[in-house]
């Protein structure tokens, strides 16, 4: 964000904070939240600056663009509660794997339970990061729209939500795949189309942070 537009409320003390709380919780040697909470927030916090540069645009001279600008701030700020919900539900996918493997094995049902069990809760690990990866390409296809029509002062902004969704979406595929590799060809094969959006995705978060780089400088 330029000088512009900085706020002078004040500065958040971040290590005080919510988000000091859940830093230290992700650096302590407990199950969750990981990767995958990391990853829900990374596009979390890409709705969140899609956002701002949207509400920064509401300007008199913006007028012509407002209702996309306030489709915009509407999509952004519906993803950005979609993510935080993701960031959670990975908490408890996490979870529910490790009590799977947990359940009881020394009797035939007990083993086939077990693994019915197993894969079920792998399964639901690996839906959770495939959403987070359809909400980081939701939030780059807004950023893109924005661009060329929000406020010059925030661009910057735009190209760190586009690094943002694109961080989202490689970290999901880390997590789909850890959780695909221990289930079978067949399960697995839902993600394959999974895996090839989140390339598309990279390169067109790429594209964004190019084209707002060329705007910096030009």
């Amino acid at each position: 964000m330029s000088q512009d537009t900085a706020s002078s409320t004040g500065t958040t003390t971040f290590g005080a904070s919510a988000i000091g709380r859940y830093l230290d919780d992700l650096a302590a040697k407990i199950p969750a939240p990981g990767g995958g909470a990391v990853a829900a927030l990374h596009t979390a916090q890409a709705a969140a600056l899609v956002a701002m540069v949207a509400r920064y645009t509401t300007r008199a001279k913006d007028a012509d663009n407002r209702p996309a600008i306030d489709r915009i701030i509407a999509a952004a700020d519906a993803a950005r509660e979609r993510s935080l919900a993701l960031a959670d539900a990975d908490a408890e996918a996490f979870t529910a794997v490790g009590a799977a493997y947990k359940l009881p094995k020394e009797s035939d049902a007990e083993r086939a339970a077990r693994g019915e069990a197993i894969t079920a809760a792998l399964l639901t690990a690996a839906r959770v990061p495939a959403a987070v990866v359809a909400e980081a390409d939701e939030i780059l296809s807004l950023a893109a729209d924005l661009l060329p029509i929000g406020n010059p002062n925030v661009v910057t902004d735009i190209g760190a939500a586009a690094d943002a969704a694109r961080a989202a979406a490689t970290s999901s595929r880390l997590n789909i795949a850890i959780n695909v590799a221990s289930l079978g060809k067949g399960e697995g094969a839902e993600f394959a189309p999974v895996l090839t959006r989140i390339e598309e995705l990279t390169a067109r978060a790429d594209a964004v942070y190019t084209d707002v780089m060329a705007a910096v400088h030009r």
